[in-house]
């Protein structure tokens, strides 16, 4: 029997609803122009979904500020904004060795070229950051904390909640990088005392790539200047860039088809909701890690059996390299994994895989518990052969 078996959702879901492919073509089809750019009924139309979508983004992360909730082309996108347009010389930045490079990276140049001094905290080798290790951290002039939800290598649920509290308490900002967990886990932006909360669409939002976006505070928004100028559809007379959200951070032609996508998926995650697509999450990872326990030839990272995870889990196979694994899963049993570093260098040293990684296996909500057996059947049938 042809079975494919998709287990790559880390790093973008698929399948996507129906209902996702049907907005997006739907969009094209009989709508198909700009926002904010003109008054014919089209337009009028693009104008509603653009605000449907902040509305149902603002909804889904407890925010109730539509004009706060900017568009963008993806987190990458998003964190590179939020960081370049706000850090300042002087500031001191905290990170953690978890943190993906989309985090680190812009992190690392913006620190560079303003003279802002950069931490990152190391994290246990099961992916968690000690609370007291970042009590002793903050110093009188840390401005800015900058961390991932959870972790893209082993699916590790950071604390952010006290992290939060902590940082409010010390009058910190405090940006969350919800790209593994925003649509899969409910993430409530005022429990989390953020500044700003950076998403992607293509991953468990389940709307297609080339859509993400963030939400801001108006305090931290006073920090920041543009980063991107150009045509917003509004103070035409003007040369300058709007100073008002979410003008002064969306110039150019909004993604609308995949704004479309996005809202269709959310609408679908709500109809199901997000409780019941985290215990479909928690059963299949509780299953798999169940079965990968009994395999001698296994190697799990980072599970920890009191700790919450995604549904994500990295491992490597005795004798066998974790690219070469990949590769033959996919040839021989149409199985698509993850390879290698993630985008994650520091979170491989912190787990002790630098710089070969890992094999990683994401599980969606379109997964199954056949998946599971699949693949572990594959990964038996692997192994008996090397």
């Amino acid at each position: 029997m042809y079975i494919k078996v998709y287990l790559d959702n880390a790093a973008t879901s698929y399948p996507k609803p129906d209902s996702v492919y049907d907005g997006i073509t739907n969009y094209m089809k009989n709508i198909g122009v700009n926002s904010g750019r003109g008054v014919y009924s089209n337009s009028l139309k693009a104008n509603e979904l653009l605000y449907n979508c902040r509305e149902a983004i603002g909804n889904l992360f407890n925010y109730n500020k539509e004009s706060n909730i900017i568009f963008t082309s993806n987190i990458t996108s998003s964190l590179n904004i939020l960081l370049k347009s706000s850090i300042k010389e002087g500031w001191h930045i905290i990170t953690t060795t978890m943190d993906h490079n989309s985090v680190l990276r812009p992190l690392m140049s913006i620190c560079e070229a303003v003279n802002a001094e950069l931490q990152v905290i190391p994290c246990s080798k099961h992916g968690i950051l000690s609370i007291d290790e970042f009590n002793k951290s903050i110093k009188s002039n840390t401005k800015l904390v900058v961390m991932s939800h959870a972790s893209n290598v082993i699916g590790a649920i950071q604390n952010l909640q006290e992290i939060g509290n902590i940082c409010k308490k010390n009058n910190i900002y405090f940006i969350v990088d919800s790209a593994q967990t925003a649509g899969s886990i409910a993430v409530d932006f005022n429990n989390l005392n953020c500044s700003a909360l950076a998403f992607t669409g293509h991953k468990s939002l389940l709307g297609p790539q080339g859509i993400g976006g963030f939400i801001i505070t108006d305090e931290f928004n006073n920090e920041t200047l543009p980063f991107i100028e150009g045509g917003t559809g509004s103070l035409s007379d003007s040369i300058y860039q709007p100073d008002f959200l979410p003008d002064k951070f969306e110039s150019g032609t909004l993604n609308l088809p995949g704004i479309a996508g996005l809202y269709e998926g959310i609408k679908f995650i709500n109809k199901v909701g997000v409780d019941e697509i985290r215990q479909h999450s928690n059963h299949l990872f509780n299953y798999f890690i169940e079965k990968l326990l009994n395999m001698n030839f296994v190697t799990i990272y980072g599970y920890n059996p009191t700790q919450e995870y995604t549904a994500t889990v990295s491992i490597n196979l005795a004798n066998i390299d974790n690219s070469y694994a990949g590769y033959l899963l996919d040839k021989e049993f149409n199985i698509m994994t993850r390879t290698g570093m993630h985008c994650s260098p520091l979170a491989h040293k912190t787990l002790g895989t630098f710089p070969s990684g890992t094999l990683r296996f994401s599980l969606g909500f379109f997964n199954t518990k056949a998946h599971i057996d699949y693949t572990i059947d594959a990964l038996y049938n692997l192994f008996k052969r090397m």
